[in-house]
């Protein structure tokens, strides 16, 4: 499943979130480092919530550099919110 990062350049280091899954963050000093920072975060995030999902992908849009921009979620990527939101309620 996709989930949208918002990523940007701060001071020698690459910070960024997932809109898709609030709570999951990180800082890295490169790129690619952060990508991965992020897709282990959204899978130990849902693992947490007992949703397994194989096929966690990052998404960042053209824009994210630098520029907050919300995006819809994908209608999966919204099913899986739903059941965090669930999970937490117990």
């Amino acid at each position: 499943m996709e989930y949208h990062a918002e990523i940007e350049k701060s001071e020698g280091w690459w910070i960024g979130w997932l809109v898709d899954l609030p709570g999951v963050n990180a800082q890295e000093r490169t790129q690619e480092e952060l990508l991965e920072s992020l897709k282990i975060g959204a899978e130990d995030m849902l693992d947490l919530k007992g949703i397994h999902d194989p096929k966690v992908e990052i998404v960042v849009p053209p824009d994210s550099h630098g520029h907050q921009t919300k995006r819809p979620n994908s209608s999966a990527a919204a099913q899986v919110i739903e059941q965090l939101k669930e999970a937490s309620k117990d």
